[in-house]
């Protein structure tokens, strides 16, 4: 009776610490585009109807800067940046909306204003590109500046609209794109010591992020730039395979997505998207095109890959491809332009324009519309929806707002 008893106590215990590892897993989203940079969180046991009026208002921080910055949530905090007076701010808050600290990095961008890189948070360091070009370390617990360096000084030069990418850590790396000869380089994360710059190409850095893939026992940073999409070893930054396809485009901004051996890439400005198919030849990796498009054409709000479909922005609306054919399965016009993310099932659209944001389906069978909220702000909202630890996170101008999306009994 006692050996069973301790059984069933162990086994609560085990119960236990599994359901609290789940529980801090889905409180985290360390940075742009989440915990596995492909705009997908970890949480599960969300609401799939909001009430009317939307889900509740936890909290909302009305002066952190103007700006497009996504937060990041990390070890019960959140992080986010904006411009105040000519300076770009980094803002950190507890989870009941308390303000912690902020800090500067450097001057502000303007044209247009406002922030434009989300703060990735790894190992208790925060890393923020500003508009400039300068890449920051800072202490996550209490903003103390660890190290910087300036895209100068590897002859590195922004695009018309500044310096938007967000920082990739690759185990001890964090990697950023100053542009030019060498277009990507990689750091050591804790002590800022260059550990390799790109080689075999020259590009402009444009706005997209770089995203980590390993195929066939190759990991790669891929990443856009204004000549393209180029992907090079993430352990010595050689050149692997490049393609021309978006190359000399009004702007390149939205960051790639891999999935299931293909790499999903889409621009704005009437270009559309390119999906190509991964190989493993004699050692050599190659990227094939698997297909093109015009269905999904996207000016910087994102795509998620989800069973076999890609979702994302397309011009006005929302489209659905099929990931291996690019089949277009539907095309709903929702809340209008805007940004994306997915959470336990459904996806979370929000509109670059008054500040509407939707709870849908995420479905190849179509898209249905499961309640709405709606944020203030003034003018174009183009930072990302966020979805960590049962709460949503939108930004609207120099607006923070937290509501509850937790499907709580």
């Amino acid at each position: 009776m006692r050996r069973t008893l301790f059984s069933v106590r162990s086994g609560m215990v085990c119960l236990l610490v599994v359901a609290t590892a789940t529980c801090q897993a889905s409180a985290q989203w360390p940075g742009w585009r989440g915990p596995n940079r492909d705009g997908k969180s970890l949480d599960t046991g969300l609401l799939k109807q909001w009430p009317e009026g939307g889900p509740r208002l936890l909290w909302k921080a009305e002066d952190i800067g103007a700006g497009f910055s996504s937060v990041a949530v990390a070890d019960g905090k959140v992080f986010i940046s904006g411009d105040q007076d000519g300076k770009l701010m980094i803002f950190a808050f507890d989870l009941d909306g308390k303000r912690l600290w902020k800090v500067e990095h450097g001057q502000a961008r303007g044209g247009p204003e406002g922030s434009r890189s989300s703060p990735v948070i790894d190992d208790g360091k925060l890393y923020l590109v500003n508009g400039h070009g300068l890449i920051g370390c800072f202490d996550a617990a209490t903003g103390q500046l660890k190290w910087s360096h300036s895209a100068k000084e590897f002859g590195g030069s922004p695009g018309g609209w500044g310096y938007a990418e967000s920082v990739l850590i690759y185990k001890n790396m964090a990697i950023y794109k100053p542009g030019r000869k060498n277009c990507i380089v990689a750091f050591d994360k804790n002590t800022g010591e260059v550990i390799w710059k790109s080689t075999g190409f020259e590009a402009g850095p444009e706005y997209s992020s770089c995203i980590l893939v390993e195929f066939e026992g190759q990991p790669m940073v891929v990443t856009g730039t204004n000549r393209g999409i180029v992907a090079v070893d993430a352990h010595t930054g050689n050149l692997l395979w490049s393609n021309d396809w978006s190359a000399g485009n009004v702007a390149n901004c939205p960051t790639p997505v891999y999935a299931d051996g293909y790499i999903f890439w889409s621009n704005g400005y009437g270009k559309g998207g390119i999906c190509l198919k991964l190989k493993k030849t004699d050692g050599k990796i190659t990227a094939e095109t698997a297909w093109t498009t015009k269905e999904l054409v996207c000016h910087h709000g994102g795509y998620i890959v989800h069973e076999g479909h890609i979702y994302g922005n397309h011009d006005g609306g929302w489209a659905c491809l099929e990931l291996k054919t690019g089949q277009r399965k539907w095309f709903e016009r929702a809340v209008g332009k805007g940004s994306l993310c997915f959470a336990d099932g459904m996806l979370y659209l929000y509109g670059e324009r008054g500040g509407v944001c939707a709870l849908a389906t995420c479905s190849p069978d179509g898209l249905e519309i499961k309640g709405q909220v709606k944020v203030e702000g003034k003018g174009p909202s183009w930072a990302h929806p966020v979805v960590a630890g049962g709460r949503l996170y939108l930004r609207y101008d120099t607006n923070l707002y937290c509501f509850d999306v937790e499907n709580s009994p």
